[in-house]
């Protein structure tokens, strides 16, 4: 994709809609997905040439990554808002957003992995790898810190406090907090930060980020979503998911081992309980084991 026209869209958001650094930046992470993902479907059209038909195939391909309804609702608003930019810009005369159906926004009980599965993850990887290493280190501290993807690829050195054990997210809002560092995501960081991310080749300007691509850059949302889907395959594992996967599965396991939902909260960085309350719901083998226990027909 053209870099003028993403600039100029960047500028637009800035100056004529006023958004939030966060909400411009998932913007034009919107717009980058779907250049991706025509890229990658050997779909050479420019991205001013989309149609509805690859618009409809986006929206699987993002469905396919594990992306609620609710998140695959707001990256399409992102797309139709995109357009609309190209519409007054005059590059395009329609938008392609409005003939297709947005996905309709609805609550569901998310999915999440077993320990054994996620093992099973991490034993799919090749740790003789720089990259393997990395991966691994990304997977433990999705699952140790329970991070949304995008305050992982934007966890830097200086919020790391091995000493202390805890790592200080900036999360939705600019809002920072702390979240406390388990023994096995603190080894994985150490050995990472000691070794592969010593010796990589930083571009300038990415010297605090720290996971890394090749290029020595920060790592993209969309290469993590691709790492995991990838991992998820070799693993045997056929459940719908992403990198929030395993943020769910965080809070389910705390929840179900009796942890206080208020501490879940806290740790997930949310905003009002009534969003965390719904790990009460998930822990169906416990349920499952009440019944049998305690049911006079069991």
């Amino acid at each position: 994709m053209s870099q003028s026209i993403l600039n100029g869209y960047k500028a637009y958001l800035q100056l004529e809609k006023g958004y939030s650094f966060n909400t411009l930046d998932a913007y034009l992470d919107d717009v980058q997905k779907l250049s991706f993902f025509l890229e990658e479907s050997k779909l050479t059209k420019s991205i001013i040439q989309t149609t509805p038909g690859d618009l409809k195939s986006f929206i699987i391909w993002i469905n396919q990554m594990g992306l609620s309804a609710t998140t695959q609702a707001r990256i399409m608003s992102g797309i139709k808002s995109f357009f609309s930019y190209l519409i007054e810009e005059e590059m395009v005369q329609k938008n392609p957003v409005d003939l297709i159906d947005i996905p309709k926004i609805g609550r569901k009980l998310p999915v999440v992995l077993s320990l054994q599965e996620i093992n099973s993850m991490v034993d799919a990887i090749d740790h003789s790898t720089p990259d393997g290493q990395r991966n691994r280190c990304m997977i433990e501290v999705l699952y140790g810190c329970g991070l949304r993807v995008s305050e992982l690829i934007n966890l830097k050195r200086s919020g790391i406090y091995l000493e202390q054990e805890y790592l200080k997210i900036i999360g939705k809002g600019n809002k920072e907090r702390l979240v406390p560092l388990g023994s096995v995501a603190k080894k994985q960081i150490e050995l990472y930060l000691s070794g592969i991310r010593l010796h990589a080749n930083v571009k300038r300007g990415h010297e605090e980020y720290v996971f890394l691509n090749k290029n020595g850059q920060k790592i993209s949302r969309v290469m993590v979503f691709m790492i995991i889907k990838d991992l998820a395959a070799k693993a045997g594992i056929h459940k719908n998911i992403s990198p929030h996967t395993f943020r769910h599965s965080f809070a389910t396991h705390l929840v179900d081992a009796g942890a206080d939902l208020r501490a879940v909260q806290e740790m997930l960085g949310h905003a009002s309980i009534t969003t965390t309350e719904i790990y009460t719901h998930l822990g169906t083998s416990y349920l499952k084991d009440t019944i049998i226990q305690f049911h006079p027909r069991s």
